[in-house]
């Protein structure tokens, strides 16, 4: 399998000046909110949490980290343990095959282990983690005929991880109909998202799935905030298109939420280089 980019490595996208746009997540965030009169997920005080959660995460992981360099074989397990079914989620939703997704996974913390010794923090261990794990993946889907198998309606994504990824939040309890309705949605929804290209489908799984901050993102990918914006802004614009129809049932809902989501440290960047 070949080797993650270096950490310094820059991507190669070109960078354009992005604007907010509702996401296709923000559709579905808006129909169950509507419905449940519940704060959408990846709300601004969503993320502010996410991210005040993992700044208490990376603190206990330094610890870890710590013990592990010492040859503390139990505290690298627990840092697999923490960090795992994360990893994977990010896997399976890019190669979008769970046999594949495991063993891009068991090589991310293969390289971890054997990196270990020379880690000294400067990124969180999270954000290394994702970043290996993201590379891994995007370097199999570049592979030749790889296109034509993730597209194949057989391909092994059992419904459990399928949950655990779907952009489409569930509804218990709701009415049949609507939950025929919700479960095309989140078809529709799927296939634009595995329509996109590979680092467009990483942010918006990291964005929207993972609800990580846009500096978060920039640590993971190996590229700079304002890159990261301009890579989630195409990728949004890609899935609106896409999803068309479906914006235009659910009306200025789905803008309100998508504006309702905006912080102050997710402003578009002047500098794009």
């Amino acid at each position: 399998m070949a080797s993650p980019a270096s950490p310094n490595g820059k991507g190669s996208d070109p960078s354009e000046r992005p604007q907010k746009v509702e996401t296709a997540a923000s559709v579905d965030r808006t129909a169950t909110a509507r419905q449940q009169n519940q704060t959408p997920l990846n709300s601004a005080d969503s993320l502010a949490s996410k991210k005040e959660e993992r700044a208490r995460e990376a603190d206990e992981d330094r610890v870890l980290i710590s013990q592990a360099q010492s040859g503390d074989q139990t505290a690298f397990r627990k840092l697999v343990d923490r960090h795992h079914r994360r990893a994977f989620a990010i896997a399976v939703g890019l190669v979008r095959d769970e046999n594949d997704a495991r063993e891009i996974v068991q090589e991310a913390f293969l390289r971890v282990y054997r990196g270990l010794a020379t880690f000294e923090g400067g990124s969180s261990f999270f954000t290394w983690l994702y970043r290996i794990v993201t590379n891994l993946s995007i370097d199999l889907m570049r592979k030749p005929g790889r296109r034509a198998a993730e597209l194949d309606e057989s391909r092994n994504i059992s419904e459990e991880s399928e949950g655990e990824l779907a952009l489409v939040s569930r509804i218990d309890g709701a009415d049949p109909v609507d939950v025929v309705r919700r479960k095309e949605m989140a078809g529709r929804i799927q296939s634009a998202l595995d329509a996109l290209p590979p680092y467009h489908r990483a942010v918006i799984l990291m964005r929207e799935v993972e609800g990580l901050s846009y500096e978060e993102m920039a640590e993971a990918m190996g590229v700079s905030k304002g890159t990261i914006m301009s890579r989630l802004f195409h990728a949004r614009q890609k899935m609106q298109k896409a999803l068309a129809d479906v914006y235009e049932e659910l009306g200025p809902a789905a803008k309100q939420d998508e504006k309702g989501r905006g912080s102050s440290d997710e402003k578009p960047a002047d500098d794009e280089s």
